[in-house]
């Protein structure tokens, strides 16, 4: 960075930071914000897929269910370390917060996070069986596959490698959920799944907010971010959809 240019400046132009020293407060605040909406995320993720393990129908299923619980819990650790050198508790965040909290199954918060941590919205709505949860975890995946490409090239080095790291970790999950999901219609299950689709689309399709055009300039500018939620979506929706029609269901 040049000396006569400010940090601001630097990141506009694409530059990249590789330490919480000298981090501008909106910069900083942004970054956290995105972090602790990961990390709550994944571990409330994990702690309501770990309540599903025992419901696969198989040993496979439930073997790939726990490794699903493993790797987003460590997923959630190796950001929430990057999150403890800017001052996060590491040692009370794991276990402060109640990550089995689910909401009834008919409500319908939007994109409204919870209160008792930064989760999406989306996982404060309870699974309701195996096949339930094989078609959340088909649709959520890829979403979180979207989201991690975005994330994988904000200006904050250290965060951006992590993403780097997890992304192939998440998209392999969504390789287990299509596997499964492809099983289930094997079996005949594709009316339940219809269902599961349906409940689930539009919760997933939440998480990506909406998003004023003035927040996502801020954004862009301070590098951490460079699309917009609207375009983030429509990606989702076209991949996700794709992957629905190949298995004979259909988005809502």
């Amino acid at each position: 960075m040049a000396e006569d240019m400010t940090i601001e400046s630097y990141l506009a132009a694409g530059g990249v930071l590789t330490n919480p020293v000298n981090v501008p407060p909106r910069y900083r605040a942004e970054l956290m914000k995105l972090m602790a909406t990961f990390v709550d995320s994944e571990l409330a993720g994990a702690a309501g897929f770990a309540d599903i393990i025992n419901e696969g129908p198989g040993i496979k299923e439930r073997i790939a269910a726990a490794k699903i619980v493993l790797e987003k819990t460590d997923n959630a650790d190796r950001v929430l370390r990057i999150m403890g050198e800017f001052g996060a508790n590491t040692e009370r965040y794991a276990t402060h917060h109640p990550w089995t909290a689910r909401l009834e199954r008919a409500a319908d918060i939007g994109a409204t996070r919870s209160e008792h941590d930064m989760r999406l919205a989306v996982f404060n709505y309870p699974l309701q069986g195996w096949v339930d949860a094989v078609v959340m975890n088909l649709l959520m995946s890829r979403a979180v596959v979207v989201q991690l490409t975005e994330f994988s090239m904000i200006s904050y080095q250290p965060l951006a490698e992590a993403f780097r790291t997890i992304a192939p970790i998440e998209a392999h999950h969504g390789e287990l959920a299509l596997e499964g999901a492809v099983k289930l219609v094997e079996e005949g299950q594709a009316a339940g799944m219809q269902a599961s689709v349906d409940y689930w689309w539009p919760r997933v399709a939440a998480s990506f907010g909406t998003g004023s055009s003035e927040k996502a300039d801020s954004l862009r500018e301070m590098g951490l971010r460079k699309s917009s939620n609207t375009e983030l979506r429509t990606r989702w929706e076209a991949e996700a959809g794709s992957q629905l029609e190949n298995l004979g269901l259909k988005k809502p």
